[in-house]
């Protein structure tokens, strides 16, 4: 009976431990893929933040009470819409008094040059003395001097009137207001008020490390060389949330310099905006095809361990030993990595059961699904891989 029951216990063990028990020195197994060999575009992504093509303070530039505010703070203005109205009175009695002065001179004029038209014949005939027409001259010329004076201050006087209606030079998103009616502005300075931004298109500024731009740079010379075209493909803006703007954009400028606190050389990229989806502020990254890395080793992801920026695979050779070799990455391609120096095509790599082996050790090896192989184009390198 005792002996019953250790067997029993025996069997019910077995089953606990899965049906059948490994037996004891099989190698275990593993689940393997091949390294692969192909040509794989390679994409940078910049970070950065977007701004409006054009970005418009609106100041008051005449002095008075502001009177009304014409627009709804956040939405979009075209050009010439209204956006505040200073109190225009003191500013019309201004230019009232500026034509009535204007109308003194003109008269002023007027008597002069009849002076002159009276006393030029008489001075000819020496019936008057040659001061006393030097001095109606004197007197024509001071008054011709007033009224373009005057004119001066009439045109001043409208100009100031214009500016008392304040309206957007372009059409495009409207802040929030500085300002409510009621507040003196413009006096002593140039009150802003609000700003208004062209934001279709929107451009995205971003910042390039001396290295990238100096490898883009030739890159682009080698690609001229050949007689290709230099233009990279539409670039890509992808959004905070993860999503991808649905309108690709185009190199608009590259700054003249690179900035010595940083390092980095400014590339602005322009983005269609239709929608008005992008407002200027808003943190994003600029992806695009940087180059085609010709004949590229790849493994899986899983394959890959990573401690303290070493990176290593575990390779079967072909008598089903392990090896683990020391690798060098380049960047990511969806679900597989780049490997730069250490593997050979064609060789295999441990994917799955990496905590089952040891170096020399036999193992029996599985290919991996090819579901789980991956393919795609390459994605930035991370910056532990850079480092290396």
């Amino acid at each position: 009976m005792r002996k019953m029951i250790l067997t029993l216990g025996a069997a019910a063990a077995m089953v606990a431990c899965g049906g059948k028990e490994t037996p004891a020195g099989a190698p275990p197994e593993v689940y393997v893929a091949d390294v692969v060999q192909k040509d794989v575009p390679v994409y940078m992504e910049l970070v950065g933040q977007t701004k409006g093509s054009q970005d418009v303070e609106i100041r008051a530039r005449v002095e008075g009470y502001l009177d009304t505010v014409n627009f709804t703070e956040g939405s979009y203005v075209a050009a010439g819409a209204q956006l505040y109205q200073i109190d225009p009175k003191p500013l019309e009695a201004t230019l009232a008094r500026a034509k009535a002065e204007l109308a003194t001179a003109q008269a002023r004029l007027e008597k002069t040059n009849n002076d002159v038209a009276r006393l030029r014949p008489l001075a000819a005939q020496q019936a008057v003395s040659q001061q006393e027409l030097d001095n109606a001259l004197s007197a024509q010329d001071a008054a011709r001097a007033q009224v373009d004076a005057q004119r001066a201050a009439v045109d001043n006087a409208t100009l100031n009137l214009g500016y008392a209606h304040i309206t957007s030079p372009i059409d495009g998103l409207v802040g929030t207001t500085n300002v409510k009616p009621g507040n003196l502005v413009g006096r002593g300075e140039s009150t802003l008020l609000t700003t208004v931004s062209q934001i279709d298109p929107i451009l995205f500024r971003a910042g390039i490390s001396e290295a990238e731009y100096l490898r883009l740079a030739r890159r682009r010379d080698e690609i001229k060389a050949a007689g290709g075209s230099a233009e990279r493909p539409g670039i890509d803006l992808l959004l905070a949330d993860g999503t991808v703007h649905p309108h690709k954009g185009s190199v608009d400028a590259i700054e003249r310099a690179v900035d010595p606190t940083t390092g980095t050389l400014a590339v602005q990229v322009r983005f269609p905006n239709p929608e008005h989806l992008i407002r200027p502020g808003q943190y994003g990254r600029a992806r695009f095809q940087s180059e085609v890395k010709k004949g590229a080793l790849l493994v899986p992801q899983r394959a890959v361990a990573e401690l303290q920026n070493l990176f290593s695979v575990a390779v079967v050779g072909s008598d089903n030993t392990v090896a683990f070799r020391n690798v060098k990455v380049g960047p990511r391609v969806d679900s597989l990595w780049v490997i730069e120096e250490g593997l050979k095509p064609g060789e295999r790599v441990i994917v799955e059961g990496l905590q089952r082996v040891k170096e020399g050790a036999t193992v029996s090896p599985k290919p991996v699904p090819a579901a789980e192989a991956g393919s795609g184009a390459a994605e930035p390198a991370t910056d532990a891989a850079k480092a290396k």
